[in-house]
């Protein structure tokens, strides 16, 4: 079992600030069990362009709002408390940020925690071998 405030999180190796987001990493590939999970916020006034394409993401958003782009269709969604969205297709989007967008994220396969968006937006797909028991 492992139980975690985010809090504790803060100011550690599992506490990424990029410019215009900052994620909190719960679970990463190391806990091996099949997924990550972040707690994230998307700055005000900020739009971020992102690609996952090797990886699956599930967002639920439960503060802030602002719009998701696909930037494949042109399709925009509003993002407001409540809202989940699934980038089961890899699509390239946008998050355009009204107020902070705080949301839970879950990525599969799970990141490291190393993982850096390059110039598409993409993270690498890394590997890590499990943490000590």
């Amino acid at each position: 079992m492992k139980v975690i405030n985010l809090n504790d999180l803060n100011g550690t190796d599992n506490d990424v600030e990029h410019g215009n987001w900052r994620s909190r990493r719960f679970v990463l590939a190391r806990d091996q069990v099949g997924f990550s999970f972040h707690d994230t916020v998307l700055y005000a006034g900020t739009e971020t362009d992102m690609w996952y394409a090797n990886h699956i993401e599930c967002v639920y958003v439960y503060a802030g709002t602002g719009t998701l782009v696909n930037r494949e269709t042109g399709e925009e969604h509003p993002l407001a408390p409540g809202t989940m969205y699934l980038l089961d297709g890899h699509e390239k989007h946008t998050i355009r940020a009204v107020e902070d967008i705080r949301c839970a994220c879950v990525f599969n396969p799970p990141v490291t925690g190393r993982e850096v968006h390059d110039e598409d937006g993409v993270y690498p797909l890394l590997t890590e071998e499990p943490s000590p028991a």
